[in-house]
């Protein structure tokens, strides 16, 4: 039977268990750099109360339209290489709260898993909300019977944040999701002017952790201020800021994901 999802070759997940790692940027520049290697990708926003993936591509005033499949995801570009569908589309002002309980958060889940027209897609990169709970539940579920690929876990490298990502790790063993890799956000901050990196959150615990539970290491992306000012400007970080430091990284991520997926082929 065919889905909305038959056309996608690839499916993503960037999980956390804690708020404010950065898997909102992880998945926007790992959509960027795909999206710069030749891949048609799209963005499913499952973070209901907190959508930012339209405003980081800058199209947070658009609007979803009916097709005979169902919704059309909103496109950042003329070429149609970048799609998104995000709950942010569907509020009637910017700032209004998401005050719903489970149930109807996951419906609304069920319904981006089944109601959105993707059409042909190398990767569908799936933005979670943090935790281990019910949106993440009916994501995975929903999301089973597809191209489901596995998962990015994303920490920044303080031992808190750690110590939540690995019950990250647990609730991708309990529901059977294959974990491609852990990435360290926020590792270091490299100064603009002298190109000095100084460990704020200090450093190494994502590869420390990925070394403990036996799964691969992707990277480290510093902090990096030409990153935060293209997230806020809604620009294509990967294509403006290639001698940026977090660049290599973000590129390396990506790859790897690419390695991963034409083994696994």
């Amino acid at each position: 039977e065919r889905t909305n999802l038959s056309g996608v070759r690839h499916i993503l997940l960037v999980l956390s268990g804690k708020g404010g790692v950065g898997k909102s940027t992880i998945s926007t520049q790992l959509a960027l750099a795909l999206r710069h290697s030749g891949r048609r990708v799209g963005i499913m926003d499952v973070d209901l109360c907190g959508p930012s993936i339209p405003r980081m591509f800058r199209v947070q005033d658009s609007d979803v339209h009916q097709c005979d499949s169902g919704w059309v995801p909103v496109y950042v570009d003329q070429d149609k290489s970048i799609s998104l569908m995000s709950i942010g589309f569907l509020l009637e002002k910017p700032d209004d709260a998401v005050v719903w309980r489970g149930p109807k958060k996951n419906a609304l889940i069920k319904q981006f898993v089944a109601d959105v027209a993707w059409g042909d897609l190398d990767f569908l990169i799936v933005d979670t909300p943090p935790g281990t709970s019910d949106e993440h539940i009916s994501t995975v579920e929903a999301l089973r019977p597809h191209k489901l690929l596995g998962a990015v876990l994303v920490t920044t490298p303080q031992a808190v944040s750690v110590g939540d990502v690995r019950r990250e790790l647990t609730f991708c063993k309990k529901t059977g999701l294959r974990v491609l890799g852990i990435v360290e956000n926020m590792s270091g901050f490299v100064c603009p002017h002298c190109s000095e990196c100084t460990n704020i959150f200090s450093k190494g615990g994502g590869e420390e952790l990925a070394k403990h539970a036996g799964v691969p290491f992707l990277g480290c992306v510093p902090l990096d201020p030409q990153l935060s000012q293209s997230l806020e400007e809604g620009r294509d970080f990967i294509q403006d800021f290639p001698k940026s430091p977090a660049f290599p990284a973000l590129a390396g991520i990506a790859q790897q994901i690419l390695d991963g997926t034409s083994q696994q082929s």
